[in-house]
């Protein structure tokens, strides 16, 4: 028989205040746009490469930041280039308000192609 904080695999439950907390979609975009910040800080463009991943200070990863594995450095690490590819492709179906956001970091929704 089992007792009650142990589970079928043999291993413990986590209680309540164990348990990372759910980042909801709100977070993640909070998380993302607070690493596309710090970037365009850093480098003045969001031209980011595609591989691009953004060491982002815990302390400015806020709630998003939760359940994440920390780095050595007390950074969390965001995948920053694949996010902005992504938003780029959906642009016309973010909303209002996230468009706005980016647009205030001056998001260039279509990157310049490379002529041959």
């Amino acid at each position: 028989m089992r007792s009650g904080r142990e589970s079928g695999r043999g291993t413990q439950d986590a209680t309540p205040s164990e348990r990372p907390v759910k980042r909801t979609q709100d977070w993640e975009w909070a998380l993302k746009l607070a690493a596309a910040r710090q970037y365009r800080a850093r480098e003045g463009h969001l031209n980011i490469p595609r591989k691009h991943v953004e060491a982002l200070p815990v302390g400015l990863a806020g709630p998003g930041a939760s359940g994440r594995e920390i780095a050595p450095e007390d950074t969390v690490l965001v995948d920053l280039g694949m996010w902005a590819a992504y938003v780029r492709r959906r642009a016309d179906k973010l909303p209002d308000e996230r468009r706005a956001a980016l647009d205030e970091l001056r998001m260039r929704w279509r990157r310049a192609r490379r002529g041959i």
